[in-house]
């Protein structure tokens, strides 16, 4: 916005930003109608079922057909609740899921804030979005959503150690906290990006996927759903929660899951940049990093289709015991690559 600011003054400045902001808005809202869809059509596929095929043409409306529905149904709040925190809950789940992609960019210039420490920010309000669902849990006054909150908790908290030192491995080898850096670092093309990168695709391929079990987890999908896990908790911390309200926790979930795909396109799959080398129009560029997108989310629903659920000694053993020291011997072992394999690397960029 501080371009646009700079180019066409205060007033058409903040107007064109504003316009910029509502257009991405938009633009995520109709992408989870659709991903939402092509989540029960995958589902249903590997279970040889038809999935949503009545709504529209081929089921393509079923997504706002169930969004009307949550928009008119009543919401109802437990008599015994703490009101002012159960309504706050669902409104910062949501609030949090769409500022984090204030720094994501979608093409060369097509970036809401440019920020030099945009992974920093990044990972600040993803921490801040376990509050809705400890919020939620605990204003319900129940048992079974506050356990799902406590559960939720744990868990984001556990997976977040994780994700936070196989960024930095990323860092390392970019040597900049921006990530339109990160992305224009592997426009070379497939064998630049992060994850392929000759010699250190023997750590960062693993550290690829290692980032998407803990995406799974951190979003709290199959087969970590734990805080939501039906048998044990009725529905987890979202139990007393109906119609809008459960609605925007839907949002906010969904929202954190396309944020983790675009996470891994950028961190490691080369962002916008073509497998073949660096591309600069910025709508072909888009069209590159949407597809990632949706290809990093046909992952997360095979996986939530095909692997059954994890005990929850299970995810935490996987979390502390597994992930957490071979992403901490990922960071020792690229950071003695960066300082001994080539030190020619420029430093000056990191964080700033």
């Amino acid at each position: 916005m501080n371009a646009l600011i700079e180019d066409f003054g205060p007033v058409w400045g903040f107007w064109l930003g504003v316009g910029q902001i509502l257009a991405i808005m938009v633009m995520l809202l109709l992408t989870l109608a659709f991903i939402l869809l092509f989540d029960r059509k995958v589902w249903a596929a590997v279970m040889m079922r038809k999935g949503p095929n009545v709504v529209g043409p081929f089921g393509l409306l079923q997504s706002f057909a169930d969004f009307l529905k949550f928009v008119f149904k009543e919401i109802i709040i437990p008599a015994g609740a703490n009101k002012t925190v159960f309504i706050l809950a669902p409104l910062i789940t949501f609030t949090l899921a769409f500022a984090a992609w204030a720094v994501v960019p979608w093409a060369p210039g097509w970036v809401i804030a440019d920020l030099n420490v945009g992974i920093l920010y990044l990972f600040a309000i993803s921490s801040l979005g376990v509050y809705g669902i400890i919020m939620g849990g605990w204003a319900s006054n129940s048992k079974y959503p506050f356990l799902g909150g406590l559960r939720s908790a744990a868990q984001m908290v556990s997976y977040e150690v994780s994700i936070g030192f196989i960024i930095i491995t990323v860092l390392l080898l970019v040597g900049s906290m921006n990530l339109t850096d990160i992305v224009n670092h592997q426009r070379a093309g497939i064998g630049a990006w992060n994850a392929f990168a000759w010699p250190t695709v023997f750590v960062m391929f693993p550290m690829f996927v290692i980032f998407f079990i803990s995406a799974l987890a951190e979003t709290n999908r199959p087969p970590f759903d734990l805080p939501e896990a039906e048998a044990e908790l009725v529905a987890g911390y979202q139990v007393e929660y109906s119609s809008t309200p459960y609605l925007l926790f839907m949002i906010g979930e969904y929202l954190s899951i396309v944020l983790m795909c675009a996470m891994m396109s950028i961190l490691f799959l080369g962002g916008w940049h073509a497998p073949w080398g660096p591309v600069e129009n910025p709508f072909f560029a888009f069209g590159i990093l949407y597809f990632k997108i949706w290809v990093c989310f046909f992952f997360f629903a095979m996986v939530k289709a095909i692997v059954p659920r994890y005990r929850y000694d299970q995810l935490m053993r996987l979390g502390w015991k597994v992930l957490l020291p071979t992403s901490l011997a990922a960071v020792a072992l690229i950071a003695g690559w960066v300082a001994y394999g080539r030190p020619s690397l420029p430093l000056t960029g990191l964080g700033g």
